[in-house]
């Protein structure tokens, strides 16, 4: 079998970014699927589900409130592997044209003190498992370490 493009690119060299991961042409539209990678896979410790589940929640609510990009979120959630989130946007788009809105974002994330939206059990379906302090503390690590100054190389795949 042919390997699918998210298994081709070089982990061991990937750094936490936010990455093009392709393109895809659904009829006349595009849509433009983003790695927003959190951890350096296999080199520093993963997200636990908690966390993971809480940043999800929060996410897609303020993606899919947001001014100028609620209409063109597709899907926004975590990668198997806990090291980051997939987010999908009708249009095509680079790396560097997101940067403000995944900054926006994980502020947004970072400073949620109030009850995670959709956390209850008529709304989600596995809601007891959340963690708001760690999703507020990856979310400033990865403002902090990544967003905040970034670099190409974290925009760009590694070959």
């Amino acid at each position: 079998m042919k390997k699918i493009a998210s298994f081709t690119i070089n982990h061991e060299a990937l750094l936490p970014g936010i990455y093009v991961s392709r393109k895809d042409n659904i009829g006349e539209n595009i849509v433009t699927t983003f790695d927003i990678r959190m951890t350096a896979p296999n080199r520093e410790p993963v997200m636990n589900t908690a966390e993971i589940h809480t940043i999800e929640h929060l996410g897609a609510t303020f993606l899919r409130n947001h001014p100028d990009y609620a209409d063109k979120t597709v899907y926004f959630g975590p990668m198997g592997c806990r090291t980051g989130f997939y987010l999908l946007l009708a249009g095509d788009y680079i790396s560097d044209e997101i940067v403000p809105l995944i900054k926006e974002m994980f502020l947004f994330i970072k400073n949620w003190k109030d009850e995670v939206p959709g956390a209850s059990p008529r709304d989600c379906g596995n809601y007891q498992d959340m963690n708001l302090s760690m999703a507020n503390y990856w979310a400033d690590k990865f403002l902090t370490n990544v967003l905040n100054n970034i670099s190409k190389e974290r925009l760009v795949y590694p070959d």
